[in-house]
């Protein structure tokens, strides 16, 4: 008894693109994205006086919050802008104007004047 192999004939190539692996890379990247960007350091880097018992301030955090800094070496920054400091109070009074929540966040070197 001899036994024919029957050939079988292989489906079709199927021409739909699988976007799954794309979709799993973007997931990645999305999640990747959205744990770094808390972390990312807003505005001018200060080196500020370590304390014992810092109060944590989630307001300073806002995108409007108003955030005034001083660096090492005397310069003042209002948000990423540089500005001579006697410009500091009209720019800060304008930009409070309109506000209920007139506060300031001042971000200090430890070693400014």
């Amino acid at each position: 008894m001899a036994h024919e192999l029957k050939k079988s004939k292989a489906p079709p190539p199927v021409a739909d693109i699988n976007v799954t692996p794309m979709v799993d890379v973007m997931l990645v990247l999305l999640i990747i994205f959205m744990v770094i960007t808390p972390m990312l350091n807003k505005g001018i880097p200060v080196d500020m006086v370590k304390t014992k018992n810092p109060i944590a301030m989630q307001a300073a955090d806002k995108s409007d919050a108003v955030m005034v800094a001083v660096t090492r070496d005397g310069k003042v920054y209002l948000g990423p802008d540089q500005m001579p400091a006697e410009d500091l109070p009209p720019k800060v009074k304008d930009l409070l104007q309109n506000r209920l929540d007139k506060t300031v966040f001042l971000r200090s070197d430890a070693r400014a004047n």
